[in-house]
Parts: C-alpha cells; structure tokens; sequence
C-alpha cells in the first residue's frame, strides 16, 4: 500500500519516552509504527494511541535480535513511505549498582547487544525505506549519563557513548542521500524505569539541574518532533543534551 501519509517508527514505544514521542509525533498526522519487544505492551499503547486519534499499528521488534528487526522492516514497508525512525529502545530498567569491575561480560554484553548493537541493526534495515521515502529521518536516543559520567554504569554509559558515535558515523555516510541523523540524550526522566533509579541519584539531578523540578518525558518530544521535521534539514550529526541543565557544553 503506498500513500502520502509519511510513516514513522519508533522503537519501545510501549510506555515512557517512547510511547509520549508516538503520541507528539502522531498528533502531526504521521502514521506510528511502535516497535515494541513486549507485544501486549505494543498493542496496548497502539490501542490507545488510535484511541486518541493516531494512526497507530504495532509490530513486534527484538533490536537485539537480527531476524526480528529484518521482519519489522518487511511489515513496515507495506504499510507506506517510511520518513522517520527514532532508535528509543534500551535496557535502563535497574542496570545500575555495580562498579566496572564487578560487571560480569554476560551482563556487559546483554547491555550492549540492546543499547548499541540495536540501533545499528534497525537503521541498517530500515535506511533503504529511509532513503527511498526521501527527506530521512533517524533520531538515536542516548543518555546524558554518557556525558556526565555517572558512577557504577560503566556498561551503560559505554553503551550509551557508542549511540553518540554513532550517530556522527551514520550521519556523514547518509547525508548526501537526504537522510539526517542525530542523537538526544536526556537526563534521568521520570516513569516506570525511573522508579528503579536509586534516590541518591535523583537527588544528585535535582541538585545539581539548572532548572530543579523533575524531568517528563514532554520535555523531550518536541525536540524529538523537530528532528523528524521539514525544518531540521540541515542538522545532522548532533548531540542534543535534554536535561534541566544538568550537564552543559
């Protein structure tokens, strides 16, 4: 099925950041693939996105798994001009806690199957749409931790810094296809995975953020939004720091 509607995926879109950018993203008119390893989980936030008014279809996706990301990649080109992807998935959910050292490389390499290796994945299966469609857009989401440096997070901010590279790696290869790539990093957002997070660590944000109050994942989509726009054309490569002012460069 081909049509005007320009389609958008956004993977763990099931709750938190992911399923609030669906929602921002969708209220624009764009048709929202959420991309969800949990397929209740997808197909509830899709039942309540159409329930808003958003064209919205699940397709279950494993980013850590090859042959789940191709088939996504097969079910989302029947469904019309891919314009945007935002590579949200991510294991954040109680990761924390031990010092590098104590990291065991079953858990270092479960972190950076799903944080690093998955974006990769899904991009490289999805650019050809990207780059067919026109005008691409991929907006990678990494983790002011990365830049911060948090202590006893060593695998996550690593996984995190490898988004970053490459987002500026994949930007210099696709930008003279059309297609723009760039990366966000938020701080600590409030939701389900942030009721995981120590209460030292919300306490270091909150003292040390420019503007104190907690973060929401609104906070966030309208740059995300931007990103995937017309008006973003010429930014790619970029890291944008979405944070209160928590870290600034």
């Amino acid at each position: 099925m081909a049509d005007s509607v320009h389609t958008v995926v956004i993977t763990g879109a099931g709750r938190g950041l992911g399923l609030a950018t669906a929602r921002r993203v969708g209220a624009e008119g764009r048709r929202i693939v959420v991309a969800e390893v949990d397929a209740e989980r997808g197909r509830r936030a899709a039942e309540q996105l159409r329930a808003e008014g958003v064209d919205a279809h699940f397709v279950r996706c494993d980013v850590a798994d090859p042959r789940s990301v191709d088939a996504m990649a097969a079910a989302v080109a029947e469904l019309g001009p891919l314009r945007g992807l935002v590579n949200n998935a991510g294991l954040a959910d109680a990761v924390g806690g031990k010092y590098f050292h104590q990291i065991d490389v079953d858990e270092w390499d479960r972190i950076m199957t799903v944080n690093a290796r998955g974006p990769w994945l899904v991009a490289r299966a999805l650019l050809p749409q990207l780059v067919a469609a026109g005008n691409g857009r991929i907006v990678n989401l990494a983790s002011d931790a990365a830049l911060y440096g948090s202590p006893r997070l060593a695998h996550y901010i690593a996984s995190k810094g490898a988004v970053i590279s490459l987002t500026r790696a994949m930007a210099r290869e696709v930008g003279d296809h059309g297609v723009t790539v760039n990366a966000v990093a938020p701080g600590l957002t409030e939701g389900e995975s942030a009721e995981r997070i120590p209460a030292e660590r919300h306490e270091l944000y909150r003292l040390n953020r420019a503007i104190s109050r907690p973060q929401q994942p609104d906070d966030l989509v309208g740059l995300i939004a931007f990103l995937l726009g017309d008006e973003s054309g010429y930014v790619t490569g970029q890291l944008f720091a979405v944070n209160g002012g928590f870290t600034m460069h």
